[in-house]
């Protein structure tokens, strides 16, 4: 009898456990379901602009390349490192310009085209490279020597490649957005470049035109935000109405660094 109430007292608790675990998985918080909208450009407008330097820019030391001749044969002349490049009027290149908030929930399509990351001069070009969640990067090394291409993510898979002479472009993809992403080289400590990862389509880069533009956005109100690597940030709302186009304009200080 003993035995049979044990047996029976096990059964009785080993099915509570089972019971249990299965309320807790049940608990367990579902993916949110993906956006199904999309924009409708009947109604759909424009941010455009522009983004200048005030003040007088600072200056960089040469880059010293001498323990890579390739490199130095490369570069015939000094090269500085392209932390502050300006236009014409002091407009300031390599500004990204994005929609920080205000967005709805929209389904947008990766690109199918890559993005594209080379090492010529034994520099990154572009130094500043903005893209989509999943659309493809190829990552390239057109000079005479190896290259290491290590980007750091906080929110993606970070990984350390190789690129040899000659190599094939490496291609890969960042699933989650995120921002100013560091990409150094371990071999040319000097190589430098910011990926910026969005799971939208409204962002930009600056040329040395300093321009901007945002196109196909729904009404609402936007927080607008414009980073440089060497300024910080500047933000600014804007709100469009249907079929409205706004144009805004961003001035960083070189005093403020």
């Amino acid at each position: 009898m003993r035995i049979r109430s044990a047996v029976l007292t096990f059964a009785i608790i080993f099915g509570l456990a089972i019971t249990g675990c299965s309320k807790k998985e049940n608990k367990e918080p579902s993916a949110p379901p993906e956006p199904t909208a999309v924009v409708d450009p009947a109604t759909a407008g424009a941010i455009t602009g522009t983004v200048t330097l005030e003040g007088t820019p600072p200056e960089f030391r040469p880059i010293d390349m001498s323990a890579e001749p390739a490199c130095v044969q490369a570069n015939p002349t000094p090269v500085a490192p392209p932390v502050v490049v300006l236009g014409a009027h002091d407009a300031l290149a390599n500004v990204v310009v994005y929609v920080k908030s205000g967005l709805g929930s929209y389904r947008y399509d990766a690109p199918a085209e890559p993005a594209v990351l080379d090492q010529k001069g034994c520099m990154y070009v572009p130094r500043v490279l903005a893209f989509r969640t999943h659309q493809p990067l190829d990552i390239k090394n057109t000079d005479p020597v190896t290259h290491n291409v290590h980007p750091m993510p906080r929110d993606n898979k970070p990984w350390n490649r190789s690129l040899p002479q000659g190599a094939e472009p490496f291609v890969t993809n960042f699933p989650h957005q995120e921002l100013a992403i560091p990409v150094a080289c371990n071999i040319h400590p000097w190589m430098r470049a910011f990926l910026f990862v969005f799971a939208h389509p409204y962002f930009g880069v600056t040329t040395k035109s300093g321009a901007f533009d945002l196109k196909n956005l729904p009404p609402g109100t936007y927080t607008i935000e414009a980073w440089h690597e060497r300024f910080g940030t500047l933000d600014q709302t804007v709100t469009l109405g249907p079929k409205e186009s706004k144009s805004i304009s961003f001035k960083f200080d070189s005093a403020s660094r």
